[in-house]
């Protein structure tokens, strides 16, 4: 047995080789001056947990921030002629080519007054008063789920106002660990921006879209408002999780924990997610909420219980490798998800260097968990690929004792009774 895992892990290896290691240019987010006319925008409103970059071409990094900032964000998206749906036509080089990439046309930073006015004036353009708010998953830069979120926002034709929430992510397999408790460390923000959507009288409605490890997130922010608030309100009306990437017990909890009144779940499922194959692997073999089949036993009963619709994505060739993005990815799954939303999110789209797939194939469990041991491993790969060394740059010297630059200044503390998101919970 142990012999067919080397040797699986070794074809997998030559595979990726053979591959190649190409990236995406860095600091795509730097505005470009002009856009072609052909071109759509989408507008949105971007609140995170993530520390501020010193590059404006990178905005806000892997690492966690003292307190939530917003951001106003276009982006500019090239027709349908060069580009398939489903796609992020990222550029080949910059300054980007709006006519054939996706580029940044407006990048403002807000204040917390600045994001409440952006709110109200983004809902009172949609038709129905209602908001989308996206949560992207594990292994995402900012960039990356800055560009996802525009893909998903014009390819399915919602017309909400919407809102990217994007929580401190590495982008780097290594990092899992790290990126885990990045989204505990976010969960009260996220409840709080919930709870000023619930509030907020401008606001009709609130759909959520979560993916991978985003729906943890998701589903315990709904989870603290719920036991807050005695349930969830009515204008939350549809919750879609992406392959999930949830323990499927702690589901059943989380659920419960909701009360009956809860909004209308929609769960992505994809069997061949290797992804979540592999956390399933890290969590002590209990499966994955966006692995399961669906039509087995007990889950086939529990989802009809709970009223949860399950679209079984399994058979569907779109998305990347690891089949853990199918949904943003296949045309017409991502227009589904805009017709639910009108009735009334790979989403994994960073740089995977070539010694994050080398430890995928190679070390599995230990290096996936972020060790010390698969930064050492790493180390050689970074030597000969960029992508790799932009992953694990900060990991890397830190484990070798490479001092870095990480000073700060402390931000003021704030009353997040009067914030749209807060690291800190409102009791």
């Amino acid at each position: 047995m142990r012999s067919e895992r080397r040797y699986g892990a070794f074809i997998l290896l030559l595979a990726i080789l053979a591959s190649g290691c190409a990236s995406h240019p860095k600091n795509v987010l730097a505005p470009v001056a002009e856009t072609a006319p052909a071109a759509s925008q989408v507008d949105m409103l971007v609140t995170t947990t993530r520390k501020r970059s010193t590059n404006p071409g990178e905005m806000f990094s892997g690492e966690r921030g003292l307190a939530p900032a917003f951001a106003d964000i276009t982006v500019s998206i090239p027709p349908k002629t060069v580009r398939k749906e489903g796609e992020v036509a990222w550029p080949k080089r910059l300054p980007p080519n709006p006519a054939t990439d996706f580029a940044t046309l407006k990048t403002d930073d807000l204040t917390l007054d600045e994001a409440k006015q952006w709110l109200r004036t983004g809902v009172r353009k949609s038709p129905d008063r209602s908001v989308l708010v996206f949560v992207h998953g594990f292994n995402n830069r900012f960039e990356s789920s800055v560009f996802r979120f525009a893909q998903i926002v014009k390819d399915s034709g919602v017309h909400s106002a919407p809102i990217l929430v994007t929580w401190p992510s590495r982008g780097s397999l290594l990092a899992y660990g790290y990126d885990r408790e990045s989204t505990n460390y976010t969960r009260n923000a996220l409840e709080n921006l919930f709870q000023y959507l619930a509030r907020d009288p401008e606001v009709k409605e609130v759909s959520v879209l979560a993916h991978s490890m985003g729906n943890w997130l998701a589903l315990e922010s709904l989870r603290q408002m719920a036991i807050r608030n005695g349930k969830l309100p009515a204008k939350f009306t549809n919750v879609m999780l992406a392959a999930p990437d949830v323990d499927v017990d702690v589901f059943r909890s989380q659920i419960a924990d909701m009360g009956s009144q809860h909004p209308r779940f929609t769960l992505f499922v994809s069997r061949d997610d290797r992804a979540l194959a592999l956390s399933r692997r890290i969590w002590g073999d209990i499966p994955r909420l966006g692995s399961i089949d669906p039509e087995q036993a007990p889950y086939k009963a529990e989802l009809e219980n709970n009223k949860i619709a399950v679209i079984d994505l399994t058979k569907i060739k779109a998305g990347d490798d690891l089949h853990h993005s199918k949904f943003a990815e296949s045309p017409e799954i991502v227009q589904l998800i805009g017709q639910r939303i009108s009735e009334g999110q790979t989403l994994t789209d960073s740089k995977t260097g070539l010694g994050d797939q080398i430890l995928a194939a190679t070390t599995g469990t230990a290096a996936a968990a972020g060790g010390a041991a698969g930064l050492i491993l790493a180390a050689p790969v970074a030597v000969v690929d960029q992508a790799t060394r932009d992953n694990y740059g900060d990991q890397l010297s830190g484990t070798f004792g490479v001092s870095q630059n990480t000073t700060t200044k402390k931000a003021p503390a704030k009353d997040c009774s009067a914030s749209l998101a807060s690291t800190r919970r409102c009791d």
